[in-house]
């Protein structure tokens, strides 16, 4: 076999993912060298020669049904990547009925599908492909994503907790399944397999800007702040990676930093509402009232529906003593956006302005609501002399063990205990049902301080089998400093997690094939591209293809110089 005819091989095989329908492919000496020479083409991603490559491939009458499926699935492949979607429909449309057998034209189908917004469409699609191959991984990603299209996202996590089974190395899926944790409130899950993603590509900047969302969400800034920078290093160019690490920088009271990101922002897309309403937000923090006037009257002609834009203008007309237009532009942004914390919280500090402090207090109670972290709502109830409401905190019964104790605070659920009042838990649920604390844990010199909360964590669908199975979890938190690092999944079923705690660290080889450690004393930085300073991840196997994004730009940088450069896989090919 030519080496030509090795690539078409491996694109084939690559398709199937799992051999189920796997087309037959030429003999060596059949005719098709035409097209493996339009295969090459793709591999190189010149895929203007790799369609007239296949175009002419295909004018030979002696191809059976399925070489020639195989040749027009590859060339609908390269005519999406030239945008001629209704040709690649025509070839994804007559290879299907050439070769109903092969599993890879319905998932590139289906993908082109999602593309337009057609995640319903997509999904039958992707079933097909699933009957036929069920080891399929990349169509259980792909289907995931069109199930998150269309908000249901318990469904996405069976398919993405699927795909991660049969390629724990791959970032996608984990990706994609942390993109749902973090849609459903809970952090740390999303932490977890951020990490995973990024230690499987320590270039994947995807993956550092979600993860630094996520630590957002749990007011661990300054590690926002790291991979922000990293997310940034492999990904220059992008918008929300300045506008994301500028807020981060607003929270630590930077605001020099945050003002500077902003204004990168806003060079890199000068479109962005987003990244003007930041900038004149944090010039208003500071007083700056021309600079902010500026970026919030770009931000709204922009996009005048723009609910974050008006509420920040009103904060400026509030700092600048204009109180009668900061109320018409907050009763805007309240139309506009009524679901925003930063609305209630504008709004909040304009009626304490004007001594109308019952009703600060209830809008900064409903910007916590919105988002349990909001740093600058918690610390205007602090100064206002005021707590959230005590309805707004339910004990849940029976849920407790010893002196701890389960409350449920705008639908989540967190631990407390009397003696560690600097502490509050959160018990992120996996699965159905209520939590239940299970045992807690003070770990022995050398780590002390350290303590471990293991909890029920709900009934969980079970992939590949009928019914369902009990999660349990442990939260492993440092007492010293009143902050957990981590939420790691303990036991599924019969499956249970080993932790070994060694070295200034537990290693968790997790229920789900997964290694994680977890570092409990800070030492040297770890040079470890993807690793943070307490979180890194590592499996038994290697190697991934960036395929969560299928038809899409690349979000990684070229190789620093000197670097060899990482050679194409197939799913580089295929799916970006």
């Amino acid at each position: 076999m030519t080496a030509r005819s090795s690539v078409r091989a491996l694109l084939v095989l690559a398709l199937t993912a799992g051999g189920a329908g796997a087309p037959l492919l030429a003999a060596p000496g059949d005719p098709g060298q035409i097209a493996e020479e339009g295969a090459g083409a793709l591999v190189r991603g010149e895929a203007q020669s790799a369609v007239l490559n296949y175009t002419e491939a295909l004018k030979d009458t002696t191809l059976s049904n399925d070489r020639r499926a195989a040749i027009l699935n590859d060339r609908g492949v390269a005519n999406i990547k030239l945008g001629q979607t209704r040709q690649a429909f025509e070839d994804f449309n007559l290879a299907a009925q050439l070769f109903p057998e092969f599993a890879a034209v319905y998932n590139n189908r289906g993908n082109l599908l999602l593309s337009l917004g057609l995640a319903k469409e997509a999904i039958k699609d992707f079933d097909r492909s699933l009957v036929l191959a069920p080891g399929y991984a990349a169509a259980y990603n792909n289907r995931a994503g069109a199930y998150m299209r269309l908000g249901q996202t318990d469904d996405a996590i069976i398919d993405y907790t699927k795909s991660v089974r049969l390629l724990p190395a791959n970032p996608a899926p984990l990706s994609g399944r942390g993109l749902a944790y973090l849609s459903l409130d809970r952090p740390h899950a999303a932490i977890r397999d951020f990490s995973r993603a990024v230690k499987a590509d320590a270039r994947f900047a995807t993956g550092y800007r979600n993860r630094a969302e996520a630590k957002l969400d749990v007011e661990s800034y300054d590690e926002a702040i790291e991979d922000l920078s990293r997310a940034i290093a492999f990904d220059v160019n992008n918008v929300e990676s300045y506008i994301l690490r500028g807020k981060a920088y607003l929270a630590i009271r930077n605001t020099a930093s945050a003002i500077k990101d902003f204004s990168k922002a806003t060079e890199i897309d000068p479109k962005s509402a987003g990244a003007f309403a930041e900038l004149g937000f944090a010039y208003a923090l500071i007083e700056a009232n021309d600079e902010a006037f500026i970026d919030l009257n770009k931000a709204i002609e922009v996009d005048p529906r723009s609910g974050l834009a008006f509420a920040y203008r009103a904060y400026a007309y509030k700092k600048s003593g204009q109180l009668d237009v900061a109320l018409r532009d907050i009763e805007v942004a309240q139309k506009l956006s009524p679901e925003a914390p930063e609305v209630y919280w504008v709004k909040a500090e304009i009626e304490e302005a004007q001594g109308q402090l019952e009703q600060a207090v209830a809008d900064l109670r409903k910007a916590k609501k919105l988002r349990p972290g909001y740093r600058d709502a918690t610390e205007a109830l602090q100064r206002l002399g005021a707590a959230p409401a005590e309805a707004e905190e339910r004990v849940l019964t029976d849920a407790g063990i010893d002196t701890w104790r389960v409350v449920v605070r705008g639908g989540r659920y967190f631990a407390l205990d009397e003696r560690f009042p600097r502490l509050s838990i959160p018990i992120e649920m996996m699965g159905s049902g209520e939590p239940k604390l299970l045992e807690w844990q003070l770990k022995e010199p050398p780590f002390k301080g350290i303590g471990t909360l293991r909890y029920y964590g709900g009934s969980v669908p079970s992939p590949g089998k009928a019914g369902a199975e009990d999660m349990e979890l442990v939260a492993v938190v440092d007492l010293d400093m009143g902050h957990v690092l981590a939420v790691e999944p303990h036991k599924l079923g019969s499956k249970v997690a080993t932790w070994t705690w060694d070295n200034g660290k537990v290693t968790v080889a997790s229920v789900d094939g997964v290694t994680d450690e977890i570092e409990l004393r800070y030492g040297a930085p770890d040079e470890m591209a993807g690793g943070g300073r307490r979180y890194t991840t590592s499996t038994e196997t290697g190697g991934w293809a960036p395929w969560d994004t299928p038809f899409g730009g690349t979000t990684y940088a070229s190789p620093p110089p000197k670097r060899k450069k990482k050679t194409k896989t197939i799913f580089d090919l295929l799916f970006n």
